[in-house]
């Protein structure tokens, strides 16, 4: 590098440290962002699954109406689509409930 180009970057460096020192300090940067917690990750994925189910419903309903822009492999698929993501929430609960027991069971 240059003299002229460590100049520059010596400048950029201090007017950014000037920067830094005029803005005012926040205790946590994270806290700024949203956090997403567990529970509402949980709440989300329930969600998730039971509006996958309910469609499947309406679909299987349609069907059986007779309604012509309904075809059953859509409902098939559907059906199967909504069988795969329950059956991953209940797997998803019971390693929860098993993590849970190991954890009451530890020795203090």
């Amino acid at each position: 590098m240059s003299e002229m180009d460590v100049g520059r970057v010596l400048a950029q460096i201090r007017a950014l440290q000037a920067q830094a020192s005029t803005r005012p300090a926040t205790p946590n940067a994270s806290a700024a962002a949203p956090q997403v917690g567990f529970q509402s990750l949980l709440k989300d994925a329930v969600s998730q699954v039971n509006a996958s189910q309910q469609a499947t419903s309406r679909l299987q309903e349609s069907f059986a109406r007779g309604d012509r822009s309904v075809e059953l492999a859509d409902v098939m698929l559907a059906s199967a689509k909504s069988q795969v993501n329950f059956r991953a929430m209940t797997e998803v609960r019971n390693r929860l409930v098993a993590a849970y027991q190991d954890i009451m069971n530890m020795p203090v």
